[in-house]
């Protein structure tokens, strides 16, 4: 299983994981609890349950880069075009905007 902390403005907002099941997010329950939490993304609601899809949330999909920044990360760390998490995790944690993606090695879980 793969694994990432998703931060909004550089505070916990939920986890991201990939297992033979497909994708999950949620929200952690300190986020939610917060004054005044916000949605990572308008298709990912605040909600307590888990957010569960066969492949990577559109959200987090859109947060990789593209083009010749894309080709640069594919050569330079022998990343498979095809492998969404795999990209997510090493080109996402400076991201810009709002959110940003941290991954979390297996023994952190």
């Amino acid at each position: 299983m793969r694994r990432a902390e998703i931060f909004m403005h550089q505070e916990l907002a939920g986890w991201l994981s990939q297992d033979e099941n497909g994708y999950h997010f949620q929200y952690a329950p300190d986020y939610l609890q917060t004054k005044n939490p916000k949605p990572i993304s308008l298709t990912l609601p605040l909600q307590e349950k888990p957010f569960t899809h066969k492949v990577l949330f559109s959200f987090f999909d859109g947060l990789i880069p593209e083009g010749w920044l894309l080709d640069i990360a594919e050569k330079n760390w022998k990343l498979n075009p095809r492998d969404r998490m795999g990209l997510l995790l090493a080109c996402c944690k400076d991201c810009i905007g709002a959110v940003s993606v941290h991954p979390l090695n297996e023994n952190e879980a």
